[in-house]
């Protein structure tokens, strides 16, 4: 029903003529004449004069209601629509992989185990949602459970005092070494993520069966769709666009992502940068679907006023799983030869969405980069990169186990196997796990011996986060090899650019941003 009709019922109703209507409302009558023919309105307060005289609601004289928009939803409950949001942002779907946590952060929970067991099995709903929350109120205030032998703090100054230096011989490099090796970081990053974007979230059965069924196992190259079986190119769904001969440059990946942001935070903040800009950048840049797990979590929690430190622990399952192990390479790109300046930045990255382990992954990936760039010995990469995180905690206990592994004279196909006995690739907590990824890194780059194409694809065959190991082992690679080593086999497909879900971005050139990260860096020639 339109105003007009609205206020001619009204008028007629009360038997009231257009003179007197426009009397009580002192306006005149050929105003009242075209509200009634529609060629004018009353303004909104003459509705609401007329609305209260009438005693009726103004939602009745616009829309012909005799409801408001609010009367229609009084004693209505109004709740989210649950199935509408990803399992990442409700943490009362993630109790399971919280329990896990928790007794890996030694917390003394064993008591509570049936209580979460119990409301795992819920359907999502409002109560699971309390359920959960008094779960969580749990887990805040749980001690240490006796016996625990790990001391891992998430504190900067607390993680340094806990370190165990190791001394290294430096090369001096010239400002033209500098950049190459700069330049190959990048571009070895980006090919290596390719090489395992394709095969992301397949465990190893489905893997090794397509590596030979085209003829790539051991893996030697990226695959090619022209190489897959047909039967075997339909299961692959929406990964055959992934594929080497179908891109025309790097598909967006938040691999890649966090490296082109990084080098946009460090530009608009300085190297003082802290994890307030960080939250603040990652709200201004990107969707909210561009972050997963733990910092997905992160970004809603920023969203509702929850920031560092506080972001990385509020209804965090994920807060020792692999992402902040995966943003860290600009860090040691922009700190060459100075793994302590890499890893404090990596700090104040990864302390907006982790803690512990989970920030000790990113303290440890920048560190290995920095050190990559004054050394070819793996070694004194892997232990440079371990000097700057805990010596108490279970992320260097597993470094130096893959270490003695190879030490001891087992193959690499013995140390992927260990790899595989003790953390379960279907299990989704030990696939994108921190410890269990840094461990593939740590065997991949010894195992490998400095070869670029060889390490990577080490690191992506043996399954788990793929385009992630392969990243972080190409980015370390690239930076002590420098930019020769990845081949034109390897770099043809991406054609020199890397899509980003940066807004503003786009499409961005791999030899420009190294060029720019050269602007940032501080060169330690120490």
């Amino acid at each position: 029903m339109s105003i007009a009709e609205s206020i001619f019922k009204l008028r007629s109703k009360k038997g009231i003529s257009q003179e007197k209507f426009a009397e009580i409302f002192s306006v005149s009558r050929q105003s009242v004449q075209k509200w009634e023919n529609g060629s004018s309105q009353p303004d909104l307060a003459k509705i609401i004069s007329i609305a209260k005289y009438f005693d009726v609601t103004v939602d009745e004289i616009l829309f012909g209601k005799k409801e408001s928009v609010m009367d229609g939803i009084r004693g209505h409950e109004i709740k989210p629509q649950y199935e509408r949001l990803n399992l990442w942002e409700l943490y009362c779907s993630e109790l399971k992989t919280e329990y896990r946590q928790c007794e890996e952060e030694g917390l003394d929970i064993a008591g509570y185990k049936e209580l979460f067991e119990a409301v795992a099995k819920l359907p999502v709903s409002d109560y699971k949602k309390r359920m959960a929350d008094v779960i969580f109120d749990i887990v805040t205030n749980a001690t240490k459970r006796e016996g625990y032998p790990y001391v891992e703090p998430s504190e900067l100054d607390e993680i340094r005092a806990l370190r165990k230096p190791h001394l290294f011989e430096r090369k001096k490099l010239s400002e033209k070494e500098l950049a190459d090796k700069i330049y190959g970081a990048w571009i070895g990053r980006v090919c290596g993520c390719l090489l395992g974007k394709p095969l992301e979230g397949m465990h190893t059965d489905e893997i090794i069966p397509l590596l030979k069924a085209t003829d790539n196992y051991p893996m030697n190259r990226y695959i090619r769709a022209e190489e897959v079986p047909e039967e075997m190119l339909a299961g692959l769904h929406d990964r055959v666009a992934l594929l080497a001969d179908r891109v025309s440059y790097m598909p967006e990946d938040d691999d890649t992502n966090y490296t082109v942001l990084y080098k946009e935070i460090v530009k608009q903040y300085g190297r003082d940068f802290t994890p307030h800009d960080v939250a603040n950048a990652w709200l201004n840049a990107q969707r909210k679907n561009a972050y997963c797990t733990a910092e997905r979590v992160a970004y809603c929690n920023f969203v509702k006023g929850y920031f560092p430190p506080d972001s990385a622990v509020y209804q965090n399952p994920f807060r020792e799983w692999i992402g902040a192990q995966i943003r860290g390479d600009y860090f040691g790109y922009i700190n060459p030869g100075n793994p302590e300046m890499a890893a404090d930045m990596a700090w104040r990255d990864a302390s907006v969405s982790h803690v512990k382990n989970g920030i000790y992954g990113e303290m440890f990936a920048a560190a290995m980069i920095a050190c990559a760039a004054v050394t070819d010995d793996i070694k004194d990469i892997i232990l440079g990169g371990l000097a700057e995180i805990p010596a108490t905690s279970r992320l260097y206990e597993e470094v130096w186990r893959m270490i003695s592994l190879y030490d001891s004279g087992k193959t690499a196909e013995e140390c992927f196997e260990d790899i595989h006995s003790r953390y379960d690739e279907k299990n989704n907590h030990d696939w994108c796990h921190t410890i269990s990824n840094a461990a593939i890194v740590v065997a991949a780059l010894l195992y490998g011996k400095g070869d670029y194409g060889k390490s990577i694809c080490m690191s992506v065959e043996v399954g788990f986060d793929t385009d992630c190991n392969g990243a972080t082992v190409g980015s370390i690679l690239g930076m002590r090899n420098g930019a020769a080593c990845v081949g034109e086999d390897w770099t043809k497909p991406v054609n020199g650019k890397v899509q980003t879900g940066i807004f503003g971005l786009g499409v961005v050139d791999i030899k420009q941003a190294a060029e720019e990260t050269l602007k940032d860096t501080v060169y330690c020639k120490m």
